[in-house]
C-alpha cells in the first residue's frame, strides 16, 4: 500500500470501536482488554492514510475509584504495543476521568480533548478531522468541533445524526477509501 498525503487526522473513541466494550462495566485492566475483531487490520490500513490518529475516550471509571490512572496507563501503553507490532499506530490517547456531574468537565461531547491535541498537533485543521464513536457523545464531539462524523453501530439504539453509520473500522476504511478521501 502506498501512504497517501491527505492531510486528515483521525479521533477515535475507545471502547466499542477499537475494544470490546463492557455493558455496565469498565474496561479496568489489561487483563478485561479485548481489540474487537479486524480492528489492529484496519489500523495498519488507516495509519496510511491519517496523520495523527487519536484516541478520545471518556474514562468514568477513574473518577469512580474503580480503576487508577496508572491501570488505564498500562492499557493504553499495551494496546500501542500490539497496535505498533501489526503495523499500525496511534498518536495519542487522550482521556477524561471526569464524572459526568463535575464541572468544568472534558468528558465528550465536551471539546476539550480535541483542544488538547491542537496543542499537541498544531496542524490539526477539525475540518479536514473525522470523529468515529459508538455513541451520541462522540458524534456531539465531532459535530461540535466541524468534523465528519461516524458512528459504529452497537451502543445507540436510536437514530443519530451521523454522516455515516458503519459496523466496524473496516467498513469505515472502505467509506473513507470511496466517499471521503
Amino acid at each position: 500500500m502506498k501512504k497517501k498525503k491527505t492531510g486528515w487526522t483521525l479521533f477515535l473513541d475507545r471502547d466499542g470501536v477499537i475494544n470490546v466494550r463492557k455493558p455496565d462495566d469498565y474496561v479496568k485492566s489489561w487483563k478485561e482488554f479485548t481489540f474487537l475483531p479486524h480492528v489492529l487490520y484496519s489500523l495498519k490500513k488507516l495509519c496510511l492514510e491519517f496523520n495523527p490518529i487519536i484516541v478520545v475516550t471518556n474514562q468514568a471509571g477513574i473518577g469512580k475509584g474503580l480503576m487508577t490512572e496508572q491501570d488505564l496507563k498500562t492499557i493504553h501503553k499495551n494496546a500501542g504495543r500490539i497496535i505498533r507490532k501489526h503495523g499500525g499506530r496511534i498518536d495519542r490517547f487522550y482521556h477524561c476521568p471526569s464524572l459526568s456531574q463535575t464541572t468544568p468537565n472534558c468528558r465528550k461531547p465536551s471539546n476539550t480533548m480535541a483542544l488538547w491535541a491542537k496543542q499537541d498537533f498544531p496542524d490539526i485543521d477539525f475540518r479536514h478531522s473525522i470523529m468515529v464513536g459508538d455513541s451520541l457523545s462522540d458524534i456531539e464531539f465531532g459535530k461540535i468541533l466541524g468534523m465528519i462524523t461516524v458512528l459504529i453501530r452497537g451502543k445507540e439504539t436510536e437514530k443519530v445524526n451521523a454522516d455515516f453509520i458503519c459496523r466496524d473500522l473496516n467498513e469505515f476504511y472502505r467509506i473513507f477509501e470511496t466517499k471521503i478521501a
